[in-house]
């Protein structure tokens, strides 16, 4: 049997995957372990060289010192949007197919031995990230990253096909499945009849996506519980008139990937500005600090651990401390519900496209596969209860499935 790869290539992170001899899967692990973050950290060495490093070692290095590196995050989400051309770090212009490259041979560096000669098959979601997304492009961009990577023959499969055939391994019997794949930035469905054989036969049936998932619902928290403490609904007078506060100022403080760019000098400036005629300075005093200090990484954990704590809890406490800006927030789950509403809507939706796009009726699915980790927030799951019957729903591999299915994608 050739060798098989799969590369499921994450928004936040990115997992391997190598077929073995009896056909099945199993994760290729780094000495930092089998989940490896999709971030990049540049600095510079003391005689002025550019240093670089990927995943855990990335924000190890960021960490050491956020002042004078450049954590980049969330490549992913880039690669249908047009305006996203090259960024200047440190000095030097890099294009996204560039910084894709550049963490690829990072994340694949320990696996030389088994990429030699083998079939590599790459994940992409239905639809990529970004309300004027161009899906052709996202996938010549990806496909383009690898390529520059050393990669120039990669076949590409839906994150959820790959995830459904992960799934299909536990079936003995035909059905038609529901695949439901939660990734950090979309949210992918796909319809497949699997006729267990031998040969095993999967059938695509109907697919829709949307470029919304884990990363969006951080988004809410941030925008309900902290950005009103940085200033978010307040007003300055420059005047004889109140003038509200910015609010792109917090969209965008609130997605802690484009966190960084705010670090431009003419932003910080703008908001120096703003405070001097604010109702409450402070508020965007502590702002100003968190955006200068390269404090987003620490203050992103913290209410993604709030948003991990409400999916087994009822309300969870938000605990963040910087410098004299502090945080100690009670959340409930009614209240992240509600606020997360907006996305439930738009989950409801994709997932009516995908049963249209296949010409099926609810009760004309046999099972729900739920993968990807905002599958494990209650409220997700239970859209799909509702919709097909507990019985029929079922959860698992939230962080390896599409990893493990694109190997068995390439064996198939």
């Amino acid at each position: 049997m050739s060798p098989v790869i799969g590369i499921d290539f994450g928004t936040t992170n990115s997992v391997v995957t190598a077929l073995r001899p009896d056909g099945t899967a199993r994760v290729l692990t780094h000495d930092t372990g089998e989940i490896f973050r999709t971030v990049l950290c540049f600095w510079l060495d003391p005689d002025g060289r550019q240093r670089q490093a990927a995943g855990p070692r990335a924000i190890d290095a960021y960490l050491d010192d956020p002042f004078d590196s450049r954590l980049i995050m969330s490549m992913k989400s880039h690669l249908a949007q047009r305006s996203f051309t090259e960024t200047r770090i440190l000095g030097r212009a890099w294009t996204l197919e560039q910084l894709v490259a550049a963490f690829l041979r990072h994340l694949l560096a320990p696996f030389a031995g088994e990429l030699d000669g083998a079939r590599v098959v790459v994940g992409r979601p239905v639809h990529f990230v970004g309300e004027t997304a161009d899906d052709v492009l996202g996938a010549e961009r990806l496909r383009a990253g690898f390529a520059a990577a050393g990669l120039s023959d990669v076949h590409l499969a839906l994150e959820p096909a790959a995830a459904g055939h992960r799934f299909a391994q536990t079936l003995d019997a035909p059905a038609t499945v529901l695949v439901a794949d939660f990734g950090g930035g979309t949210s992918d469905f796909s319809l497949l009849r699997f006729e267990p054989g031998p040969p095993r036969r999967v059938t695509a049936l109907g697919h829709s996506g949307l470029g919304i998932a884990g990363d969006a619902f951080d988004f809410r928290i941030m925008d309900h519980v902290v950005s009103p403490l940085l200033g978010k609904g307040g007003t300055y007078r420059p005047f004889d008139t109140d003038l509200p506060i910015p609010p792109a100022w917090y969209a965008q403080f609130a997605r802690w990937h484009l966190l960084s760019l705010m670090r431009a000098p003419k932003t910080l400036r703008d908001i120096a500005d703003v405070m001097r005629y604010a109702a409450a300075p402070e508020r965007l005093g502590h702002l100003l600090h968190l955006i200068e200090d390269e404090a987003g990484y620490a203050l992103s954990r913290a209410v993604s651990g709030a948003k991990a704590a409400l999916s087994s809890r009822s309300s969870t406490s938000l605990s963040f401390r910087h410098g004299d800006f502090e945080i100690e927030a009670e959340i409930t789950r009614a209240e992240f519900e509600s606020w997360i509403a907006p996305e439930l809507r738009g989950i409801t939706a994709a997932v009516d496209a995908a049963l249209s796009d296949a010409a099926l009726r609810p009760d004309e699915v046999d099972r729900v596969f739920l993968t990807g980790g905002t599958s494990l927030v209650p409220a997700v799951r239970r859209l799909f209860e509702q919709r097909f019957g507990a019985a029929k729903v079922v959860a698992g591999g939230e962080f390896v499935s599409v990893a493990e299915g694109l190997a068995l994608i390439g064996r198939d």
